[in-house]
């Protein structure tokens, strides 16, 4: 896993694509663009004749540059990381931050990857991935990019849990309607808080917490800590919700069982 720290001083971490998904990605992608070098070197052959030896090597020159510098900045520009290989392989290019590449990102990785890949065979490539810890070929390095795994498990954030000390203030409580944004952003924070740096922490907590005050009634005890406070309201609230469904699941069965026995009812009667 690779650590990538956000403007939120949040630690975040990103699956860094292994060594044999990343083969298998650029295997893919050197033979479709080598089938595609081929085809516009077969088509400047065709229309040579009718051309001097100066435009012929100039077009010979794009049909090699063209599907191997231009097109792969082409597609990662448009699909923010992606090429058909990475689309096979569930894989993306990435900024060293985390965010999606741009234009700069692309050119910079395809120039340096020419040169790597194509001139030099692939070693220098291989070389710098074996000994990166993120896998990055040359091509990643000097553009400031990696490649990480989109496909994988995805593991559910924890669910807040309730402070023993507020558990009685809560269950007494008036718990309003939290908005959906407020609600998710305090969900997030929960889950996310281990990870944060102590300051913007605190900070958050403290901002979360206010926001939330007014659809609470009445406020928590003197001296409060904010993240807990904000972890007894979610608690109890995911508390009043499965109360709630499981009534509503409760009545369902027996409103079921009634409709049953009046059906059974009314078929007894005309044989009867």
């Amino acid at each position: 896993m690779s650590d990538v720290v956000t403007g939120e001083a949040v630690r975040l971490e990103l699956p860094a694509a292994t060594f044999a998904s990343r083969a298998v990605s650029g295997a893919i992608d050197l033979l479709l663009t080598v089938i595609l070098a081929v085809l516009a070197v077969f088509v400047v052959a065709g229309i040579s004749p009718a051309l001097d030896e100066a435009a012929t090597s100039a077009l010979i020159l794009v049909a090699v540059l063209a599907p191997t510098v231009g097109l792969p900045v082409l597609v990662e520009t448009l699909s923010r990381g992606r090429t058909a290989g990475k689309a096979a392989m569930g894989l993306r290019t990435v900024r060293d931050d985390g965010g999606p590449i741009r234009l700069r990102h692309a050119v910079v990785r395809a120039l340096v990857g020419f040169v790597e890949i194509y001139l030099f065979f692939g070693l220098p490539a291989l070389v710098c991935s074996l000994a990166s810890s993120r896998g990055k070929r040359l091509g990643d390095v000097a553009a400031g990019t990696y490649v990480v795994r989109e496909r994988g498990a995805v593991r559910a954030a924890p669910m807040a849990q309730m402070p023993p000390q507020l558990q009685a203030w809560a269950g007494a409580a008036d718990l309003g309607r939290l908005p959906d944004g407020l609600a998710l952003a305090v969900r997030q924070f929960l889950g996310r808080a281990p990870t944060m740096h102590p300051g913007p922490r605190r900070s958050m907590g403290l901002d979360l917490a206010r926001a939330l005050s007014p659809h609470v009634s009445p406020a928590p005890p003197l001296g409060t800590q904010p993240e807990a406070f904000l972890a007894a309201v979610l608690a109890e609230r995911r508390r009043r919700d499965l109360k709630r469904l499981a009534r509503e699941q409760q009545l369902r069965r027996r409103l079921a069982e009634v409709d049953s026995v009046e059906n059974a009812l009314r078929q007894a009667g005309p044989a009867s």
